[in-house]
């Protein structure tokens, strides 16, 4: 990455933080490589790429990397909302963040939907990270009338105490499933219901860094307190995964080799994310904002514009990714069939390539996308008076 030390301004456009701009590009690059990965990879089907008994390292990392994605743009989000709100009256900003909120609900259930599964009749909804985005953005707007620290103390709460309710289970409840429970629910005979993304702690993530916006606000030393902060978050995961008493579903195990030993402690439950998860994700984000904010550059300006138009970049990516994987499968002789899913679990058969190749059609996919975005972005820029650019 070019890199210069010099002082910069703190915004590459006017009321634009950079180096958030940039952590929401990365990450945004980054969940590409899974979801490229979900339907190129040869062996995505077979096994449990992160489970130690038959991992190997190379997928295992790429699948684990893109743990820091969910959280890290929840947050971001937060703190995108607290700096939309410096525009804006609280009932204002309320406002906004409902009706944004039930747009996203109601793309991921149509538009998203159907780029996941291309099925015309949708036997398949999943309640995945775009609908938790929504369901969040919609209680913060009602969150922001709280005080500040309220806003905190609920989020922490959420954050490290939703794994007591780990051992709660109602059968069939598809209420409390979006509340807490990984589940599939049957509609009818031929429709399911996929709950991915309950919606706590996801709640909370959001509203934790709407309460951080504060900090870009005061003269506080924000590059010690992230710092201080990602780093003791660390060490807390380390702290507590090491006991196996609270935290996460899945308690790591000694295995017969120490890298199989890592890659169990290191194994997090993302779905729904457990404590531990989040500690050893967000401990990711707050060390790269405090040490970000004077990096500048052209890689850096490349993924900041990705950072700038993420929703836009989250519909192309999806639907380049699925219909290269059918172009794919039908040159190669699998037939593009093969890419209708009619379940929530993707099924390649033994279509795919290697990790080697995986990377290069990701490469490739990145840079397919960057001029389109590019454009999008400027044209955001240039016309801030449509007020329906702030819904994509």
């Amino acid at each position: 990455m070019i890199i210069n030390r010099q002082p910069m301004p703190t915004s590459l456009t006017k009321n634009r933080i950079a180096s958030i701009d940039l952590l929401k590009g990365l990450v945004m690059v980054l969940m590409a490589l899974d979801h490229t990965r979900d339907y190129f990879h040869q062996s995505s089907s077979v096994l449990d790429i992160t489970d130690p008994a038959h991992a190997t390292w190379p997928v295992y990392l790429t699948r684990w990397i893109t743990h820091f994605c969910a959280p890290t743009f929840s947050f971001l989000a937060g703190l995108s909302a607290y700096f939309s709100g410096r525009r804006k009256t609280k009932s204002e900003l309320s406002g906004f963040l409902l009706k944004r909120g039930l747009w996203l609900v109601f793309l991921e259930v149509t538009v998203i939907a159907f780029a996941w599964y291309f099925d015309v009749q949708f036997r398949n909804i999943d309640l995945a990270v775009i609908w938790c985005l929504g369901i969040s953005m919609i209680f913060l707007a009602a969150f922001v009338y709280l005080p500040k620290n309220l806003i905190l103390i609920l989020s922490c709460l959420m954050i490290c105490g939703h794994n007591l309710l780990d051992t709660v289970h109602f059968e069939g409840n598809a209420w409390w499933s979006i509340v807490h429970e990984l589940s599939s629910v049957k509609l009818s005979e031929t429709h399911t219901l996929n709950i991915v993304y309950p919606i706590v702690p996801w709640i909370g993530v959001m509203a934790l860094g709407y309460y951080f916006g504060n900090f870009y606000n005061a003269s506080i030393n924000r590059k010690k307190l992230f710092n201080a902060i990602g780093i003791s978050a660390l060490v807390l995961f380390v702290l507590i995964r090491s006991t196996n008493v609270y935290g996460d579903l899945a308690p790591w195990k000694p295995y017969e080799t120490a890298s199989q030993t890592i890659m169990s402690f290191l194994n997090v439950t993302k779905y729904p994310p457990s404590f531990l998860y989040l500690l050893v994700t967000l401990s990711g984000a707050f060390l790269f904002l405090a040490n970000s904010e004077k990096w500048r550059g052209r890689v850096v300006d490349f993924f900041c514009v990705f950072g700038r138009v993420p929703f836009f970049y989250y519909i192309l990516h999806l639907y380049l990714i699925r219909v290269l994987a059918l172009l794919t499968a039908e040159l190669t002789g699998y037939g593009w069939e093969l890419m209708v899913q009619t379940s929530f679990d993707i099924d390649l058969k033994d279509f795919g390539f290697n990790l080697e190749i995986v990377y290069l059609i990701w490469i490739g996919i990145i840079l397919l996308l960057y001029p389109i975005c590019k454009r999008f972005d400027l044209y955001k820029q240039r016309h801030k008076e449509h007020w329906w650019l702030s819904y994509l």
